[in-house]
């Protein structure tokens, strides 16, 4: 992740599976088979209704027309002998054309029948509009809970990724892809999935109907088809690859805006507002370009589409025409016919016009997707076969550690060191040397590549995670405080369930006796009531209303409050001024009898009275023992002690 200032990195860029993601993508909806089922037979319904509709339109045109040429005719003859009497006359082309109507001469306009085929059509699309609307209910309800499933996935899927997989992505990166991408993903569905198969429905109906009409008119029809698949697969093709782009270019940008948002006031102090400025202009200028065709590309589609119905509607209507002058259709079945290419046009420019709205989806799905599929950090063993201590006591062994991040670069090798419980184990020595390293070992967030790590004789790569983690309170130099109360802030390290007092903490994990007993024990009771609410002063996710050494000091009661077997302060009074240090020293002191204690620190003030100091370079141990015994040796612990209280040059190798 690059600093305040730098460019966030994008993730890598690859060819996109469509196809693949499209299809597992509709994996997602295998829960909710009964419930689909029911919305594809409600629609078949609703979709055979409408296209019911037209065909009982054109029977009414029919019976207005049949009666308008009956009224114009004299009494009597039987429609054959009328139809004869005009050939007789010369009239072919009009007898041909009204062959194909069922007239009655001397009988005008039936408007009983009339009424009552349209009461039938308002009953039918009636009936149609609230099937499609109860379809459409049974869609949201659907997606709504496939979306949901899927955040569920991501969040626990976040919870077995190794730090390792966080600490190669910028958070404004991975905070996209859990937030804007599900967001446009379930977006998409709600938009198109419903429409979508409601579209393809009425394709099928409507075509199966004009070819029973006349499947002269049907072929005539479908001549446009190809031309429509050719139009929407050349548009589809270019702007897929814009798509991918524009939700890459936003994971960018929102990973930029994160960092300098977080750190705005280094950005500030540093005079790096114009290269922040200038790298959000550039990513933003991306998104722009990656925006702008995307949409651009896919708009396309649908004025392309249009073209393509209107031809569709002239040929329709021409060799119609041509069919009702021969005799061989009426004009209401061609009427019925032209609302019929109406009908098949307008679900193709729908699908077509929804490829961009899939594509775009698809492409947040994919990103979905390779969050889900990351390598996750190692299973625990099951329940039935985990090992667990037969009491925490807090003996902590490495027996020949080995570690390394990358395979060409060895950080710690062959560690053996034995900690005994209620020791203070202080780790100092150069940045790099493998101090906080042997702690995130210690916690399992990196697993060891060689050797062991012994917790009271078990080896913790044969328990569970969570039961390790229960047993280790951790303080890092880094703070978090999340948005909420100061008391809630601090009862977050006690055990979920325990007992709320009557004035309870805010959180249902302690009391609020054992949240000021905890803060008391840090020394932060005396700056939280000195607020305007005490431990009810609400705090912000970043926790602005407080000083850097103030927010140390909630976490360090936190610490305290999950009353750990092992403690571990990584740099934890590195934002504290030197009297209150004072008093966390003394806090440790009296706390230290109960418990193994590990402090990482560059300040070797913190660490005088710790039973055994390790002084680490590259990834060794190179000297143990206690303050004055390792003063006395005058080797690299003396060099750094002279650095920080003499003012000598600590040697440079």
């Amino acid at each position: 992740m690059s600093g305040p200032g730098g460019m966030a990195g994008g993730p890598p860029r690859r060819s996109m599976d469509f196809t693949g993601s499209g299809k597992r993508l509709l994996r997602q909806f295998r829960p909710e088979r009964g419930l689909l089922l029911l919305m594809l037979a409600v629609l078949v319904v609703s979709v055979g209704l409408s296209v019911v509709g037209p065909k009982l339109l054109g029977r009414a045109t029919d019976l207005v027309f049949a009666g308008f040429i009956g009224a114009k005719l004299p009494e009597g003859p039987t429609r054959e002998q009328a139809l004869e009497n005009l050939r007789q006359r010369g009239d072919d082309g009009v007898a041909d054309m009204l062959s194909g109507m069922d007239f009655t001469p001397g009988q005008g306009i039936d408007f009983g029948a009339v009424g009552t085929v349209l009461l039938v059509v308002v009953a039918v699309y009636a009936a149609a509009g609230l099937l499609m609307l109860w379809a459409g209910r049974i869609s949201t309800r659907v997606i709504t809970r496939t979306v949901f499933r899927l955040r569920e996935r991501v969040q626990e899927k976040l919870g077995r990724l190794p730090l390792s997989y966080l600490d190669g992505q910028s958070r404004g990166e991975v905070l996209s892809r859990v937030t804007n991408d599900i967001d446009n993903l379930g977006q998409t569905l709600q938009q198109t999935m419903g429409q979508l198969i409601n579209s393809l429905l009425t394709i099928v109906g409507v075509l199966a109907v004009m070819f029973w009409i006349s499947p002269l008119l049907a072929l005539v029809a479908l001549v446009t088809v190809p031309l429509s698949a050719l139009v929407a697969t050349r548009v589809g093709k270019r702007a897929q690859p814009q798509f991918v782009d524009q939700w890459k270019s936003t994971g960018a940008l929102n990973a930029h805006i994160e960092e300098m948002y977080t750190g705005h006031a280094l950005v500030k102090v540093f005079g790096r507002q114009r290269e922040s400025a200038q790298v959000f202009a550039e990513q933003n200028e991306k998104l722009y370009k990656a925006g702008f065709k995307a949409q651009f590309i896919s708009g396309i589609m649908q004025p392309a589409m249009m073209f393509v119905g209107n031809l569709n509607y002239v040929l329709v209507a021409v060799v119609g025409g041509l069919r009702v002058a021969s005799g061989a259709l009426s004009i209401g079945d061609v009427q019925a016919f032209v609302q019929y290419s109406r009908q098949f046009s307008q679900p193709l420019t729908q699908v077509a016009s929804m490829a961009n709205l899939v594509q775009s989806g698809v492409a947040s799905a994919e990103r979905v997707f390779e969050i889900l599929d990351a390598e996750e950090q190692s299973p625990d063993p099951d329940e039935a076969h985990a090992e667990r201590p037969s009491a925490l006591r807090g003996r902590v062994e490495l027996e020949n550690v080995s570690f390394r991040y990358s395979e060409d670069k060895p950080l710690i090798e062959n560690l053996s060191l034995a900690v005994e419980p209620g020791q203070t184990v202080a780790i100092v020595g150069p940045t790099g040397a493998g101090k906080t390293t042997l702690v995130n070992l210690l916690l399992r967030f990196y697993e060891v590549r060689d050797g062991r790590i012994l917790l009271d004789g078990t080896d913790i790569a044969a328990m569970s995670r969570e039961e390790l983690r229960a047993g280790i309170g951790m303080v890092l130099q880094d703070t978090w405080l999340f948005g909420g109360t100061i008391a809630e802030n601090i009862a977050y390290g006690a055990e979920a369930g325990a007992e709320t007092g009557g004035d309870g903490a805010g959180s249902a994990g302690a009391t609020r006796e054992q949240v000021e007993e905890a803060a008391r024990a840090a020394h932060a009771d005396r700056f939280i009531r000195t607020l305007p609410d005490g431990y009810d002063t609400v705090l912000d996710a970043e926790g602005d209303s407080v000083s850097a050494g103030e927010k140390q000091l909630i976490t360090i009661a936190r610490a305290f409050l999950s009353n750990p077997v092992i403690l571990v302060l990584d740099e934890a009074t590195s934002s504290v001024d030197t009297r209150t240090e004072v008093l966390i020293q003394r806090a440790m002191e009296r706390l230290a009898s109960e418990r193994t204690s590990f402090v990482i620190a560059h300040r070797l003030s913190t660490i005088r009275g710790a039973d055994v100091i390790l002084v680490m370079e590259n990834g060794s141990i190179v000297e143990q023992g206690t303050h004055e015994s390792l003063l006395a040796r005058e080797g690299a612990y003396a060099r750094l002690y002279r650095s920080q209280f003499a003012g000598a040059v600590a040697e440079v190798d």
